[in-house]
């Protein structure tokens, strides 16, 4: 307990500022060899200097990754989908430029438009940082950009060998930053961004670049290969998405990300610089990733025609048509929803992905394809009257559990926490073949007209609550994917539904009250009538 409280105590000691150069001097005078030069030795570094002082400045030059062309297509699905600030009292509206589609499309301006569709002006960035917990007292001591520069990447690191430097360090990133505007990062905008703003407002002296438009690619990566991967890690992308054969290099000899607050501390009270040396390196395979990574996406939205995308695996196209659903690219997500149905899926993305399939054709009133899409997910999950509504304790009460190896190795493998197995794969099938139950008595009610058949899946549906309810009471308050409270209010919806179709089916037949309909209005044996219609028993 003592040493992890003294290791404690020496991180805060470490965070306390330092007088300018105090370091430096301390380690020249008391061994006798500059450490600093070493480390730019080791690293093949130089030292910078502006008028905030000194930092070490490390530069690569890399054949690959090789540069990407956006496309328009790509750009729309990059750029985020950001409100639009409403204009002041008197203040004149911009030219602005649309990306997106959608009740809120992403708005910039157009100069933007023009950088972002220009490889050369995006700036990768990734900072290795004194901890993760951000705030005021975290410090980003190496901060490493890459830009594509005569047919590959060039990469420049700064690092600031005490926190006397700090100042030179952000002016030299300021000043990479206006040469290109268009940032990219990997989680950058919840984090990197963020920390290193609040590192400029604390000097009081250096205003940042802010970029004119941020690429961040977490939010992409999750949606095309979390259902594969289940952990979107910018490594574990690298080796399972990007291929270390095809990147040309490897991350075997690499270190764990958590050691490396730990590293720099230890080097700020006199250790050794080999180790600042690894962490390095891990800097520079971050960038080049999110070089590699970038290309990646950037391909894989580019492609048009479903056809380019047919031998692609399917659990990516299942999420490249979610983010195009979410992106109001409704026409190509589509297309691409019938894609991934013809390759396959596993049970529980087959259902989702036939669910989201069945809402756009319905949508846009292509109300004969989402009946078959509905009535086959009453088919797979009844299969027959036995199983209809059984519930969860049902044929399908069996979860997919597999190893993490198997996870990631199986081509259609679902992570054990993936957001379509929260619940267990036969929750799932009861809530989708309910749904789809209500979703045709609704079809039937409002489009086709057809009152008893609707009562008919109606009752079907309740009567599958009803014995979900029945047969799970000692399960506590939560019976599988949807609390005791919510079945209620779903027994409530659909004996509501049932009552209303019932008077309904009833009800007797109108006809159009037409003066030939109508015959001689003297005549004795006149047919009743009722709000300008001839009632007649149905």
């Amino acid at each position: 307990m003592s040493s992890s409280l003294e290791d404690r105590f020496a991180r805060l000691a470490a965070l306390k500022p330092t007088r300018k150069h105090a370091a430096v001097q301390d380690r020249l005078t008391a061994g006798g060899s500059d450490e600093f030069d070493r480390l730019a030795q080791l690293l093949g570094g130089v030292v910078g200097r502006n008028r905030y002082g000194e930092h070490l400045v490390v530069r690569r030059w890399y054949s690959s990754p090789e540069p990407c062309e956006p496309s328009a297509p790509a750009l729309r699905l990059l750029a985020p989908a950001t409100p639009v600030r409403k204009l002041r009292k008197g203040e004149r509206s911009k030219r602005v430029g649309y990306l997106g589609a959608g009740s809120a499309p992403a708005q910039y301006p157009s100069d933007a438009l023009e950088r972002m569709a220009d490889p050369a002006e995006w700036l990768f960035l990734d900072t290795e940082t004194t901890g993760l917990a951000g705030g005021t007292g975290t410090y980003a001591f190496l901060v490493g950009v890459a830009w594509w520069e005569a047919g590959g990447l060039q990469v420049e690191q700064v690092f600031m060998r005490d926190y006397s430097e700090e100042h030179s360090l952000l002016l030299e990133l300021a000043r990479r930053m206006a040469e290109r505007r268009v940032l990219v990062t990997f989680n950058g905008k919840s984090f990197d961004w963020p920390l290193l703003e609040t590192r400029y407002t604390m000097t009081r002296a250096i205003k940042p670049q802010t970029p004119v438009a941020h690429l961040d690619l977490l939010h992409p990566a999750r949606q095309l290969w979390r259902l594969r991967l289940g952990s979107v890690r910018l490594t574990e992308l690298e080796r399972y998405v990007l291929g270390s054969e095809r990147l040309g290099w490897h991350r075997r000899d690499d270190i764990d990300s958590a050691l490396i607050p730990q590293i720099y501390f230890d080097y700020l009270r006199g250790g050794p610089v080999e180790p600042v040396a690894s962490v390095f390196r891990h800097n520079q395979m971050d960038l080049r990733g999110l070089a590699a990574l970038t290309g990646k996406i950037v391909s894989l939205f580019s492609q048009t025609e479903t056809a380019e995308a047919s031998d692609q695996d399917a659990l990516e196209l299942f999420g490249l048509s979610r983010l195009l659903h979410r992106r109001g690219e409704t026409a190509r997500a589509r297309l691409l929803y019938e894609c991934v149905l013809r390759a396959g899926l596993p049970s529980a993305l087959d259902r989702a992905a036939r669910r989201e399939l069945a809402l756009l054709a319905k949508g846009e009133r292509d109300f004969i394809r989402a009946t078959s899409l509905w009535e086959e997910q009453i088919q797979k999950y009844s299969g027959s009257s036995e199983s209809r509504g059984v519930g969860l304790a049902g044929k399908f009460a069996g979860a997919l559990h597999l190893p993490r190896a198997e996870v990631v190795g199986a081509k259609h493998a679902l992570p054990l926490h993936h957001p379509y197995k929260q619940a267990g794969d036969s929750d799932d099938g009861f809530r989708a073949c309910l749904e789809a139950y209500e979703h045709l008595a609704m079809y039937y009610e409002h489009q086709a007209r057809e009152h008893s058949k609707a009562a008919e899946l109606t009752r079907e549906a309740l009567a599958a609550v009803r014995r979900a309810l029945r047969a799970c009471p000692e399960r506590g308050p939560g019976v599988g994917w949807i609390d005791l409270s919510r079945w209620r209010k779903l027994q409530a919806r659909l004996e509501h539904r049932l009552a209303r179709l019932i008077r309904k089916s009833r009800r007797p037949l109108l006809e159009p009250d037409f003066p030939e309909a109508r015959g001689n209005p003297n005549e004795s044996n006149q047919e009743p009538r009722k709000g300008g219609q001839i009632l007649r028993p149905g």
